[in-house]
């Protein structure tokens, strides 16, 4: 008797761990509050019984999806979204079993990514403050912006959830979330008048390289790919793969607008191959997400002291002026990008600038300008275009600068020039509309020239729009 009754419960035990195995699942991503991009054919993915016939239904056209669970239990369709609007609801059934999706948006969504710049929360880190951050949060509530941060997760293999949730901008959600990607998409959303959501992916000290998989590695002899858990034991988001597996596989393929990057700092020893490893990135993340070359916009990383982390061996290399240019010649490299120059905002012994409002604002003067074509404002920084050599003084030009350079009146000193010997000395600089006259009475006959080519060093030229120019090299010595 008594085994009857174990094999009863036995039975019913199993029969309940089927029933709750069988519920449909969906991923974080698609959840109440949530936003999906408008006006295209925007994925929607979850797991079902195998094999088991599953039922979309959208609120904002009634317009009813069917599909079928693989062998594995996971489906997917694309939802045709109208213009933007909302709130509407989703409901997902597969037999008797329905979710509902509450308050979901139309709108721009675009991921946010990087490390720990972009990590910033509106709060600051501890003892670090972002400037006005308080103050922005308090007047942050917003039912038109969604903010979703993808929890840090460093593993092996890819996920394809994460814990987290969607929210509506409040002071609540906004103080622990990006400053940066908060800057960027308030602004867009004030401008645009549309709903705006922000995928926030990223993890503070992560290399590049962590935010790639074996594939796109695999022509980087540099890159060592973990094959277990102890080659994680140490930084594991500088490790190769980890954070692409943890964080930013459960997101790829949601529908977004595009992306923003604010990201480095950490492969700063490492600039000669950084354009190359970001050309790489970009191409195989827009080949993952299959909507084409989306929109991808970049912060240059701001002037620091990077020399103090080498107090004994402070070579040449670690100057993280080779890794602005590095970036700067991404621009190049990388089809449908921009990038936004932060030489005003650094501080000397903060990695972390306080002033977070101008890269994300400049961030999204480039979306704003260059994938939603609004006209009448600057958005570019301007950039070396050309120099002229005559006698003893050199003429650098720029492009980007429609209405001209400025350096407020301030006298300009960043700029060098040096003769076919290599040595670089201080230049007297005469800054006109959209050029720059130098001269030194050491260079008789100038070769090339650098302005602000160092590790931490202060911006002094800019747009009359106040974007300031890259620090920038013409010799490749």
């Amino acid at each position: 008797m008594k085994n009857i009754k174990h094999i009863i419960v036995a039975i019913l035990c199993l029969v309940g761990s089927f029933q709750m195995d069988a519920k449909i699942k969906l991923p974080v991503l698609f959840s109440d509050n949530m936003m999906l991009q408008q006006k295209s054919n925007a994925p929607m993915w979850g797991w079902a019984d195998k094999n088991e016939n599953v039922t979309i239904k959208t609120s904002w056209d009634s317009k009813t999806y069917k599909t079928k669970a693989d062998n594995q239990g996971k489906w997917k369709v694309s939802l045709n979204t109208p213009t933007a609007g909302g709130p509407f609801t989703i409901e997902v059934t597969e037999g008797t079993e329905k979710i509902v999706v509450k308050n979901v948006l139309i709108g721009e969504v675009w991921l946010c990514s990087g490390q720990s710049n972009m990590e910033m929360p509106l709060k600051g880190f501890s003892g670090q403050p972002v400037r006005n951050g308080n103050e922005i949060i308090v007047r942050s509530t917003n039912s038109n912006i969604r903010l979703i941060t993808i929890p840090r997760a460093t593993v092996l293999e890819p996920l394809d959830d994460f814990e987290g949730k969607w929210e509506t901008a409040s002071p609540k959600s906004t103080a622990n979330f990006s400053a940066t990607a908060w800057y960027f998409g308030s602004l867009l959303q004030e401008v645009l008048q549309v709903p705006v959501g922000l995928i926030h992916v990223s993890y503070g000290g992560s290399s590049m390289e962590a935010w790639m998989n074996q594939e796109m590695l695999k022509d980087f002899e540099s890159a060592k790919i973990p094959k277990t858990k102890e080659d994680l034991a140490k930084d594991p988001n500088r490790v190769a793969t980890t954070l692409f597996n943890g964080m930013l596989s459960p997101v790829i393929g949601y529908g977004i607008k595009g992306c923003i990057w604010y990201q480095g700092e950490s492969n700063y020893e490492r600039a000669p191959e950084y354009t190359a490893l970001m050309k790489k990135m970009v191409s195989s993340w827009r080949g993952m997400w299959k909507q084409g070359d989306f929109p991808f916009y970049y912060a240059q990383i701001a002037p620091f002291n990077y020399g103090q982390f080498h107090p004994k061996d402070n070579l040449e290399k670690y100057n993280s002026a080779y890794l602005r240019e590095a970036q700067l010649k991404a621009l190049k490299e990388i089809s449908n990008s921009g990038m936004v120059v932060l030489m005003d905002v650094g501080e000397e012994n903060n990695i972390h600038p306080m002033d977070k409002e101008k890269g994300g604002n400049r961030l999204a003067f480039q979306a704003l300008a260059k994938t939603y074509g609004i006209e009448g404002f600057e958005f570019e920084s301007p950039k070396y275009k050309a120099m002229e050599i005559k006698d003893n003084s050199v003429t650098v030009s720029f492009d980007d600068a429609p209405n001209g350079i400025t350096s407020y009146g301030k006298e300009v000193t960043g700029f060098e020039i040096a003769g076919a010997d290599k040595v670089f000395y201080p230049a007297k600089a005469e800054v006109r509309r959209k050029s720059v006259v130098l001269t030194s009475d050491k260079v008789t006959k100038p070769v090339a020239v650098r302005y602000l080519f160092k590790d931490y060093i202060k911006a002094e030229l800019f747009s009359t729009g106040g974007l300031p120019v890259s620090s920038f090299r013409t010799d490749e010595w």
